[in-house]
């Protein structure tokens, strides 16, 4: 007679199944991983499409402060005018320099626009600068990191008196030019509006692109002008900081007149 063994299940045999509680999970976790996505997602694109509006509102204002105030002069296309030259492609630093320092909208024809209190707020300046921007490509706004003042000095220096001093004088006190024109003092200057003159050349400034000066080298001239404002002159009272010419105006005025005014007293006295 044959027996019949029954063999008994081995104890702790897996058997494939898996718990509830780990598909609960795993569904869970792929819910939680959809949803973040989509929220990501959305807010993204939620702050690109209310950038992009605040961008086409500002444009759209400053069309509007450009026709309103600029256009009889310099066309409503930007073309120019005979009275007023062409805007396209001069960029936003170029627009931001000019009306920030209230030198546009001109008041009367002269050998140069002359600054003066600026007519627009910074907001609307902000508005017709990127407006005139959408028309050409041109220079921009600089970043805030190269206006610091916190470039090599002495390299900024050494630039100034190569490439500015002959006309804004070495301590940047400014100076005459031909035919009623000046270079304007650099003392008290917001150092945006000094580096957007670099990239734009306004009135008898040439222009000095990257390739002449690189934005570290405008960097390290506004920190040399802004240590020479900000430190006092060694030798005394500055006269302006004209040079020999205020030195020489004051001896011929002050020390002559002492001299020919002790004469007369002397004079008088012994007569």
């Amino acid at each position: 007679m044959f027996r019949t063994h029954t063999s008994s299940p081995r104890k702790g045999r897996n058997t494939g199944r898996r718990s509830p509680l780990a598909t609960t999970a795993l569904i869970a976790a792929g819910l939680l991983f959809t949803g973040g996505a989509y929220a990501a997602f959305s807010t993204t694109t939620a702050s690109a499409e209310t950038s992009h509006a605040a961008t086409a509102a500002t444009v759209e204002e400053g069309k509007k402060l450009f026709d309103a105030n600029c256009a009889s002069c310099h066309g409503l296309a930007l073309e120019g005018t005979d009275a007023a030259p062409s805007l396209i492609g001069v960029g936003a630093a170029s627009v931001d320099f000019q009306v920030g320092t209230g030198r546009m909208p001109l008041q009367q024809q002269g050998p140069q626009a002359p600054q003066k209190p600026p007519q627009f707020t910074e907001e609307q300046t902000l508005a017709l600068a990127k407006y005139v921007a959408t028309t050409g490509p041109g220079p921009g706004i600089p970043d805030e990191d190269l206006l610091h003042g916190d470039g090599d000095a002495a390299n900024g220096a050494e630039l100034f008196r190569i490439n500015c001093a002959m006309c804004h004088n070495v301590a940047g006190a400014g100076g005459a030019l031909t035919e009623g024109k000046y270079a304007p003092p650099l003392t008290g200057v917001d150092p945006v509006y000094i580096y957007e003159a670099m990239v734009t050349g306004p009135q008898n400034m040439p222009v000095f692109n990257d390739a002449n000066l690189t934005p570290e080298d405008k960097r390290d001239i506004i920190t040399a002008l802004k240590f020479t404002e900000e430190n006092s002159t060694v030798g005394g009272n500055a006269l302006g900081s004209l040079g020999p010419v205020a030195e020489g105006l004051f001896i011929w005025i002050f020390g002559l007149g002492t001299i020919v005014a002790l004469t007369v007293w002397i004079t008088a006295r012994s007569n």
